[in-house]
């Protein structure tokens, strides 16, 4: 029996739907396998490169990936919505919604850098209830359900303990991906920390999640960058929201704060804030 995690029936978790989500665990953990043994195969081969309309690359592994992770949702639950970084919506009217990014990490991959990973969540009426974060290259996984605790290729994973801002390492997005009223914001929470580095991408969250890194920040997230982050940084202790401490979802305005703790949490959002010209 696994160990319940810290959030274990946090609220808008239907209970019926733990029951059925061993089910569902070891299908994304099938996906996973199959979208690992895609990327790898085009890594540093020197896959072809497509700038998107939004000036980010794309890349055939991209493209390839999500195309067999799409394929085994299709075939498993035909009836399941699903958002794809690449291929967009496929909509339905059941509760049931897979968000997948087949390569987070793009530039990354082109590098030849061994940290890019696939995104993959499972939605329920619009609340993550399952998350993986798969780093393919260096064999690490992270897997989060709802109402346990998040796990690294099978074993407990936990945040660490830090509580205040001036202790923590602290990941921030590219300072050129700030908008003019963000960037008093992430550059007080930045000045205040212990260290800081550049980088928002999925494996700055698992190592969140493993205790490594205190806190994450960044702005302009899609769905596909942060719902499979939820399950997994929540199961493991931390806390993941919008600046305004609201949870995410599918209608987030891409604005992410995520802590080991839930005091370091509050603290950094006073500090947002406080700092934030954006403000509504």
């Amino acid at each position: 029996m696994p160990e319940l995690a810290p959030d274990a029936g946090r609220p808008g978790v239907d209970p019926a739907v733990l029951e059925f989500l061993p089910e569902f665990v070891q299908f994304a953990r099938t996906v996973a396998d199959a979208a690992r043994r895609t990327s790898l195969r085009y890594f540093r081969a020197g896959p072809e490169l497509h700038i998107k309309a939004d000036g980010s690359p794309v890349t055939v592994a991209d493209r390839e990936t999500e195309r067999v992770i799409r394929e085994l949702l299709s075939r498993s639950y035909p009836r399941h919505a699903v958002m794809g970084e690449e291929h967009g919506w496929t909509p339905s009217d059941q509760p049931y919604t897979w968000v997948v990014d087949p390569i987070d990490g793009t530039k990354s991959y082109l590098a030849g850098a061994p940290t890019f990973g696939m995104l993959l969540a499972l939605l329920y009426d619009g609340t993550p209830v399952l998350g993986i974060i798969d780093i393919p290259a260096l064999d690490e996984r992270w897997c989060g359900v709802a109402g346990q605790a998040t796990t690294m290729n099978a074993r407990p994973a936990k945040t660490g303990s830090c509580t205040a801002v001036e202790h923590a390492v602290l990941t921030i997005i590219s300072p050129d991906k700030l908008e003019g009223g963000e960037r008093p914001a992430v550059h007080a929470l930045s000045r205040l920390a212990r260290v800081h580095r550049y980088s928002s991408d999925g494996y700055s969250h698992a190592l969140l999640a493993s205790g490594y890194v205190d806190m994450v920040v960044a702005v302009g997230q899609q769905p596909f960058d942060t719902l499979a982050v939820v399950p997994v940084v929540e199961g493991a202790g931390g806390c993941i929201t919008d600046w305004a401490g609201e949870p995410l979802g599918l209608d987030s305005d891409g604005r992410i704060l995520v802590t080991a703790t839930p005091e370091l949490h509050r603290e950094a959002l006073i500090v947002l804030r406080t700092n934030n010209d954006t403000r509504k």
